[in-house]
C-alpha cells in the first residue's frame, strides 16, 4: 500500500542536495502531505535505494506539472539562479513557492547587487516575498504565496540578537561581535577545493570576512545599522550543526535573572526555541536533526559584558526543518507537525 495514499502533494526541486535531502526526510513524517519530487537537471543521477523501497513520483520541473500533479506549493531546494528563473514560472502555475536560496531574501535590488554581485533578474518579485523567520513574521508568512526561507547563519544570530535590540539593552554603540561556525554540509553538495575531505577534515577556517553574503539578512532582521555588528564564519569539520558566539556589552541589566527575563518574554510559547538557565550554553549535539534553535547567555553585571551562544542545525533550523515550519504556517496545519 502507498503510504502516501490521500495526503496533498507538494513539489521539492533540488532534492539531491543536503537540504533537498533533509526536506523529503521530514516529509515523509507529515500526516497529511505527499512529496513529489521535480527534478531540474537532465544529466542527475538518482541514488540507488534498497530493494523494495519505493521513491515518490519523479516529474519534470516545469509549469505543467505543477497544473498536472495539482501541487499547491513547491520547495525550491535550489541555488540562486535556478529559483530565479523558476520561482515566478511556479508562481504563475498557481503554486505557492518556498525558497531556500538567497533569491528572495533581500528586498532591495541594490542590496542584492552589492552583496552577491550580479543584478537580481525577478526584481518584481522581491516586494512580494515574505522573509521565512516565523518568529518574528508569522501573521505575513500564513498569508504569502512566495517565501524567502532565511539563511543558516542569519536565522540564529536573529534570534539571538534581535530581542535584545528591542528591550534596548545592547550597547550598540560598542558593537556587537557574532563569531560563527557551520558544519560543511552548509556549503551545499556540489563538489569545490574548500569543501573537499582533504580541505576540511583536521582543519579550521574563516571564509567571507568582512564580506559575507548573510550580513545583510542580520541588520535587516535585527535592527543593526552595518557599523553596530561585525560577523565571521568559519568552517568546522564536521557534518552539520551552527553555533554562534556573540559578543556584547549592555546597559541597565542588573542581574542574570534579568537578561533572561528579556528572552523569556520574547519567546514565550515559541515551539522551536529552548532558553538555558544563565550560566549554561548549548552545544551542537543538542540541536542536531531537530528545528530547535537554543540559546544560553553567561553575564556579567559588574562589566556588563554577556557572551551569547546559540545554536542551530543548519539542514534543520537553518534550512528543510524551517522550510516545513513554514509550509505548515502556509498550509494551515500545526506549526509543529511533522517536527517535533
Amino acid at each position: 500500500m502507498n503510504k502516501y495514499s490521500d495526503r496533498r502533494p507538494v513539489g521539492i526541486v533540488g532534492h539531491r542536495g543536503y537540504a533537498g535531502a533533509e526536506l523529503l526526510r521530514i516529509l515523509a513524517d507529515h500526516a497529511a502531505l505527499e512529496p513529489v519530487l521535480m527534478e531540474h537537471r537532465a544529466d542527475a543521477e538518482a541514488r540507488p535505494l534498497p530493494l523494495g523501497q519505493t521513491p515518490p513520483k519523479t516529474v519534470a520541473a516545469h509549469p505543467r506539472a505543477v497544473r498536472e500533479e495539482r501541487l499547491e506549493l513547491v520547495f525550491l531546494a535550489t541555488p540562486t539562479e535556478v529559483s530565479l528563473d523558476l520561482a515566478p514560472r511556479f508562481l504563475d502555475a498557481g503554486a505557492k513557492v518556498i525558497d531556500l536560496s538567497a533569491a528572495f531574501r533581500l528586498p532591495d535590488p541594490e542590496d542584492y547587487s552589492r552583496w552577491y554581485r550580479e543584478r537580481h533578474t525577478a526584481q518584481d518579485l522581491l516586494k512580494q516575498a515574505v522573509y521565512g523567520l516565523p518568529e518574528f513574521h508569522r501573521d505575513r508568512i500564513r498569508t504569502a504565496r512566495l517565501i524567502a526561507n532565511p539563511g543558516c547563519y542569519p536565522t540564529a544570530a536573529n534570534l539571538a540578537i534581535r530581542p535584545l535590540i528591542d528591550a534596548e539593552v545592547a550597547d550598540r554603540a560598542r558593537g556587537i561581535i557574532c563569531d560563527a561556525k557551520s558544519g560543511v554540509s552548509g556549503a551545499g553538495r556540489k563538489a569545490s577545493l574548500r569543501t573537499s575531505f582533504c580541505e576540511v577534515a583536521e582543519n579550521f577556517a574563516a571564509y567571507g570576512i568582512l564580506a559575507h553574503r548573510h550580513i545583510p539578512e542580520v541588520l535587516q532582521h535585527s535592527g543593526l545599522g552595518e557599523r553596530e555588528f561585525t560577523f565571521t564564519a568559519h568552517l568546522l569539520p564536521l557534518e552539520r550543526g551552527i553555533l554562534e558566539t556573540i559578543y556584547l556589552r549592555t546597559l541597565r541589566v542588573e542581574k542574570p535573572v534579568d537578561f533572561l527575563s528579556i528572552y523569556e518574554e520574547a519567546y514565550a510559547g515559541e515551539p522551536f526555541i529552548r532558553l538555558y538557565a544563565p550560566g549554561k550554553t548549548p552545544d551542537l549535539r543538542a540541536v542536531q536533526r531537530t528545528n530547535f534553535c537554543d540559546i544560553g547567555f553567561v553575564f556579567d553585571p559588574e562589566s556588563q559584558r554577556a557572551i551569547i551562544v546559540a545554536a542551530i542545525d543548519n539542514l534543520g533550523k537553518g534550512a528543510a526543518g524551517q522550510a516545513i515550519q513554514n509550509m505548515n504556517l502556509l498550509l494551515g496545519f500545526p506549526e509543529t507537525e511533522a517536527l517535533l
